[in-house]
This record gives C-alpha cells, structure tokens and sequence, in this order.
C-alpha cells in the first residue's frame, strides 16, 4: 500500500560536511568575559584575547596549533584533531598575529580556502 504525504510549507535543511581545505572561522574575542575562560575549561586566571579557528581538514588544527605556539606570546588552550577546532590566548597583538600566520601557512603555502579574520 502506498501513502501519498504532502509537506506543505515545511522546509527540510540538509547540511553536509564537503571535504576541502579552508577556514571557515578565523575570529578574535578581544578582552573576554573572565567567565568565558572558565565555561571553556580553561585554569587558572586568563585575561587578554582568544582566538578561535575552525579548520578543515582537521588535521589542519594540529598544524594550526604548531604555527600559532611557534608566532608570538600565545598559548593553545584547546586543539580538536577530530573537528578541527583551534582555540589560542594571548594578549590582544599576539592572538592576532599568531591568527594571520597561520592564515599565511595555511592559505598561502598550503592553498587552503581562507576566510576574513573577524573580532569582537
């Protein structure tokens, strides 16, 4: 027995992970909440900027997380291998720095589809 089923003014979203190499997220959070550290995981006290990356592949995130520890007065406080997901604290001038070399490796070098770095 068949069924006829009308989907009338409903939407379905299908979102799908496309293989690649870009960047899709390049953002600096200038002087965050001290609450956002701790949500975060993060000990001990923090102040200064945290930089956030998204990377795909996401090995892409390790070699994002050699480049920025090795840029600048930063430290990687969260690196996921799995999601691709980089997160960095520094002060303001040195997340960003670290933010644009590894914008430069990835994207120059390594011809990653990059985005603009973003701050708030």
């Amino acid at each position: 027995m068949e069924k006829n089923i009308e989907f009338k003014d409903k939407q379905r979203i299908i979102q799908e992970f496309v293989p690649g190499k870009q960047i899709t997220l390049a953002h600096i959070i200038a002087n965050p909440d001290p609450a956002l550290f701790k949500k975060l995981g993060v000990l001990g006290e923090r102040s200064g900027a945290l930089g956030i990356m998204t990377i795909t592949p996401s090995e892409g995130a390790i070699i994002g997380a050699d480049v920025a520890s090795k840029h600048g007065s930063i430290e990687v406080v969260f690196v996921d291998r799995f999601n691709g997901s980089l997160i960095i604290n520094g002060d303001v001038a040195d997340v960003e720095s670290a933010i644009r070399a590894v914008m430069s490796v990835l994207c120059d070098s390594m011809h990653f589809a990059g985005v603009n770095i973003t701050k708030t």
